[in-house]
């Protein structure tokens, strides 16, 4: 009983993340008007399985915060938020890195602990807009800076990404491929189609044969 009640609770918990906590997630201080807003990259990710819009007001002008934004990034300025997390435990910037403020179309945005992999910059306004992509279609990341009055500027993000839920994972992939087949000695087995060789020079060539193999990328 105290099993079923426990499932009973979690399906109810559930139930109400995906029915309250979930939206207000995936549009975290978005208007209803900046949610239906189109915005560039909107037509990159065509069908998209996640879709969030969220948005912050910023005391600050376009001009102001577009250097700290052409910045972001792991190995870089950091991410501005939980640096444990994503920053592997390094303090984000806390100021302008002269080092990071050229933008070009292109360029990596990285999300990976050597620099090298992440997103790429697909498009850019300097103080207006930049989207990030990852070059096959399937994710966009938006941020754009709308300007309310001479000092305060709406911060606007969004992220379309398109789920591949049934395609197989790695492990599933290699267990659908018929391996070669080894003998008791550990060596691979000839195919049908291969010539066996008899004899002492034929185990010195089986080696060989092996060796090669086992040196080839």
């Amino acid at each position: 009983m105290f099993g079923r009640g426990l499932a009973a609770l979690g399906v109810v918990l559930f139930g109400v993340y995906l029915r309250f906590i979930r939206p207000w997630q995936l549009r975290w201080g978005a208007t209803d008007e900046e949610v239906a807003r189109a915005m560039s990259g909107d037509d990159v990710v065509k069908q998209p399985t996640f879709n969030a819009t969220r948005a912050v007001t910023i005391q600050a002008r376009p001009e102001e915060i577009w250097p700290w934004l052409v910045q972001i990034g792991i190995t870089r300025a950091g991410w501005y938020s939980y640096d444990w997390l994503d920053n592997l435990g390094k303090p984000s910037a806390q100021r302008i890195l002269p080092q990071f403020q050229h933008v070009a179309v292109g360029d990596v945005v990285p999300i990976s602990p050597d620099g090298k992999q992440g997103m790429y910059v697909k498009d850019f306004e300097a103080n207006q807009f930049m989207l990030w992509w990852d070059q096959k279609g399937e994710a966009t990341w938006y941020w754009g800076l709308y300007p309310q009055d001479d000092s305060q500027t709406r911060l606007i993000t969004r992220v379309r990404m398109h789920y591949h839920w049934l395609s197989p994972q790695r492990a599933e992939r290699a267990s659908s491929q018929t391996p070669e087949p080894i003998g008791a000695t550990g060596h691979r087995q000839p195919r049908a189609d291969e010539p066996v060789i008899q004899g002492t020079k034929a185990r010195d060539q089986s080696h060989t044969v092996a060796h090669e193999e086992g040196e080839r990328p």
